[in-house]
């Protein structure tokens, strides 16, 4: 199976920006330690400081439900909920 790639984008809504920042930083390093993880990359975009890119790349499905039941991601999710947008795609590669 190929892995799935997820692209993540986070914009934080006004005056929660420092503070959404903050969180997605921290959830980076205890991602990155998980076993089914390949990639876990947090981007900026350059013309919006308020929006995020997180770049991830997992073994499979499974891998990808494990990381989201995380105390470190679910504390994330609870840090930044209602203070930020979210649109998610889930990928495989074709060629």
């Amino acid at each position: 199976m190929k892995e799935l790639i997820i692209v993540a984008t986070i914009t934080a809504k006004e005056g929660y920006e420092v503070l959404v920042r903050e969180a997605l930083q921290q959830v980076v390093p205890p991602s990155r330690a998980e076993a089914g993880c390949i990639r876990y990359d947090l981007h900026i975009d350059l013309g919006n400081h308020a929006s995020f890119i997180m770049l991830e790349a997992w073994c499979d499905e499974a891998a990808l439900a494990e990381h989201e039941a995380t105390p470190h991601f679910q504390q994330l999710v609870n840090r930044i909920g209602g203070k930020a947008d979210l649109q998610i795609l889930k990928l495989n590669q074709v060629l």
